[in-house]
């Protein structure tokens, strides 16, 4: 558990972006009073200080070696991840902006959220999105929970394991692991946060740099937002942060398994309640019957599928148990629909049950 040089740096820039994001907030919800949900705003800015301050608490040895890989994770989350995003602005202003600046009064918020109405064709009446919308949201979520269990076995089983690269660097497959997630999360997290200030910088009439957001980036954000959620930051960014201390305090396969329910098990019980869906419960609830049970089943399926990639030897009988406990954490989140971002919930939710469980059994 390490605060160095190396380390405290990231801790302060994720604490100065949460006060960013809950300026953002302030400025979001005195503009659009009934459709900025506040709570969120609350919940992501704690979650960046906590990220922050848990970030320099996963290096549990202190030397040479390992600062190596501190001073490399920290220069790519506060300085590359950074520089990447400038750059792209740079290059749009310079070489597009800079000679057409007609573009500049083109590219606005207020035609950006009326292509909402042109980009997707069938909305749902209450959901104000269509099938192909949640198809593209949710198959974008699914990428963190894939890259963490690819970055995972790659660090255990080839880069330690076939490799044997921690007898030259010294630190073992799974500080390389802890490495590795680290720095490609925060560093993803920094990356989709700016986009997202460029992107809400709208609400500063004088100051907006809207009109810098590539082309390529708001046809992406056309296929994965609702509309409704144009006042609010981009979900990617809620997700990552809350798998941050589920990662800290939980068992890598409790952690796999609440990234993975995040993604697969909302993602079945919003695509197949969209498509297959006729009861709805609540009756003025978007949700439905068979999304729920869908969402469960596959958040099971999902768990059990954690367990037997890394953690088979507490047996069947006990992985179907916790199982059934991060299934039943998603359940009870999708069923009392809460105020928050059920991105945020879900994982939280999901792995605080099964940690209980785990240590019970």
């Amino acid at each position: 558990m390490v605060y160095n040089i190396f380390t405290i740096p990231v801790t302060f820039f994720f604490i100065a972006n949460g006060f960013a994001h809950l300026y953002y907030g302030f400025k979001l919800k005195r503009k659009f009073p009934d459709d900025h949900n506040f709570l969120n705003t609350i919940a992501i800015y704690i979650l960046w200080n906590i990220a922050g301050v848990l970030y320099p608490l996963f290096f549990e040895r202190d030397f040479f070696n390992i600062r190596y890989f501190e001073w490399l994770s920290m220069t790519i989350i506060c300085i590359y991840a950074p520089l990447l995003i400038v750059s792209i602005l740079l290059i749009e202003y310079l070489f597009v902006i800079k000679l057409n600046p007609e573009k500049r009064q083109e590219r606005n918020f207020e035609k950006f959220f009326s292509s909402f109405n042109d980009s997707n064709e069938y909305f749902c009446k209450d959901g104000g999105h269509s099938f192909n919308t949640d198809l593209h949201r949710k198959t974008f979520h699914l990428l963190p929970a894939v890259l963490i269990i690819f970055l995972w076995m790659f660090a255990i089983y080839i880069w330690e394991g076939i490799w044997s690269a921690n007898l030259f660097w010294g630190i073992t497959g799974l500080e390389y692991g802890i490495f590795l997630i680290l720095t490609v999360g925060y560093a993803a997290i920094v990356i989709f946060a700016a986009l997202d200030y460029v992107r809400l910088s709208f609400i500063f009439k004088k100051r907006s740099i809207f009109y810098l957001m590539p082309p390529n980036v708001s046809h992406l954000l056309l296929k994965t937002l609702k509309k409704k959620e144009n006042c609010e930051f981009t979900k990617p960014v809620a997700l990552i942060l809350s798998l941050v201390p589920i990662f800290f305090w939980a068992p890598f396969s409790i952690f796999a398994a609440a990234a993975l329910i995040a993604s697969l098990g909302d993602g079945a019980a919003s695509l197949i309640g969209l498509k297959l869906g006729k009861i709805r419960f609540p009756k003025d609830s978007s949700k439905t019957i068979i999304g729920y049970i869908s969402g469960f089943f596959v958040s099971f399926g999902a768990t059990l599928l954690a367990f037997w990639l890394f953690e088979p030897w507490i047996g069947m009988v006990n992985i179907f148990i916790v199982a059934f406990g991060g299934a039943l954490g998603f359940l009870l989140v999708d069923l009392f629909n809460l105020n928050l971002d059920d991105n945020i919930l879900n994982p939280i939710i999901s792995s605080l049950i099964m940690i209980l469980i785990y240590v019970l059994i």
